[in-house]
């Protein structure tokens, strides 16, 4: 017999040997008024015989129990699983209880001693008979809470097993959207640089470099060191100010202590990208972005001075973060447009 198997959910070996044996004491002294500490004793010729009718009761109800929970495996049949199980098992049962008693009475007595007894013919079937079915009952309660537990416990387990594949995948889907957004922002930038000036070309060129050799080493990772993300973004902000001068202004004022907690990849780049896709950048009015924190937050502000016609959005930016933290934990990016000014607030991790 294989004793280890998911149908009864945990390694019921013990569980057996020790149920068969309180067992085979129990009924003769419940049942039938034995004794352990006093006469009547329990005589050994009335143990054996229980002792055998429950081993050979209790394996039965295990085989069935197994044969039938791989018979209707799945959740919808639990019903006719369990009234197909139980009838089963009261039938085996008191057949294995008669048949096993009447083969003890007609040829083990008198090869082992015949059983002494103090009740009548007709209590003694009454009572094995009871015995049995309540016994039964016990032990199949017993494997069956278990059963369930363990099942429950199995499906929680996969239906977080789940939930965490889809997150990722979610993630995955997310992250792949970045690339393309920066590529096409950036090119365009580029394409605006090299005309005007060559030089500065060539160092815009090593610094794009810079930021997506980063967006490479970043795009496994669910979160990254704030201290290795403003390091790019200086990177990203040297392409934005070869390009608008002293148009645009970026200040960042983070405390060193700060530095060692993370951010979700590339969010202050697509922060940035997206004040000075979405506002005037000119001599009149300059373009001011700060970032700083504030109550484990990292705050990025910038002018509110709105173009006449927007360009076109891909509304992958900032609806891109919100969603990355969203799948990440409970804190959500907050978003607050005043009259003068556009906040994003992203949680520190």
């Amino acid at each position: 017999m294989r004793w280890s198997t998911d149908k009864i959910g945990f390694d019921d070996r013990l569980v057996v040997v020790l149920g068969i044996l309180g067992f085979s004491v129990m009924v003769p002294v419940v049942f039938f008024n034995w004794h352990i500490w006093e006469p009547p004793y329990l005589p050994w010729q009335t143990f054996w015989p229980c002792l055998l009718i429950t081993a050979t009761i209790w394996i039965g109800c295990r085989y069935i129990m197994v044969w039938s929970r791989n018979r209707y495996p799945r959740f919808r049949d639990v019903r006719h699983r369990l009234w197909v199980q139980n009838s089963l098992i009261l039938l085996y049962s008191l057949l294995v209880n008669n048949g096993i008693g009447t083969l003890t009475d007609g040829i083990c007595d008198p090869l082992f001693g015949q059983r002494p007894h103090h009740h009548s013919t007709t209590d003694i079937l009454i009572g094995s008979n009871a015995a049995a079915i309540l016994c039964t009952l016990l032990v199949v309660a017993i494997y069956e809470s278990n059963y369930f537990i363990n099942e429950l416990r199995k499906s929680v387990i996969e239906k977080e097993q789940l939930k965490r594949d889809t997150l990722q995948a979610q993630l995955n889907a997310l992250r792949i959207q970045v690339n393309p957004h920066f590529l096409f922002n950036n090119l365009n930038t580029l394409s605006a640089v090299i005309p005007d000036n060559p030089t500065q070309a060539v160092d815009f060129v090593q610094q794009l470099s810079k930021v997506y050799r980063h967006i490479l080493e970043v795009k496994d990772e669910q979160s990254i060191l704030l201290k290795e993300e403003l390091e790019v973004l200086e990177s990203y902000a040297f392409l934005m100010k070869t390009r608008f001068g002293e148009n645009l202004d970026i200040s960042i004022r983070v405390a060193e202590e700060k530095m060692q907690q993370r951010i979700v990849p590339l969010s202050l780049q697509i922060l940035m990208e997206n004040a000075i896709k979405h506002n005037i950048v000119s001599s009149a009015k300059p373009l001011h972005i700060d970032i700083s924190t504030e109550e484990g937050r990292l705050i990025v502000r910038n002018t509110l001075q709105k173009k006449n016609q927007s360009m076109e959005s891909t509304g992958i930016g900032l609806e891109n973060i919100r969603n990355r933290y969203r799948l990440l934990g409970d804190r959500l990016v907050e978003v607050l447009e005043g009259p003068g000014s556009f906040t994003v607030a992203i949680p520190l991790m």
